[in-house]
């Protein structure tokens, strides 16, 4: 289409530019990174609220 290479081709010849990658740098799922920190941070403060309130009414 419009004398373009197909996208695998230009998405290999993407990636083939970029540096390699770094050991224990690297998160392979950006989204999923975030969705794991928000619900990790989510635990956290439901444990820290219960705590409170657990000692507000003992």
């Amino acid at each position: 289409m419009f004398h373009r290479k197909p996208l695998e081709e230009r998405i290999a010849e993407r990636q083939a530019k970029l540096p390699p990658l770094k050991e224990g740098k690297h998160f392979e799922h950006g989204p999923a990174k975030f969705v794991f920190v928000a619900l990790l941070v989510v635990v956290v403060a439901m444990h820290v609220v219960g705590l409170a309130i657990v000692m507000h009414f003992s």
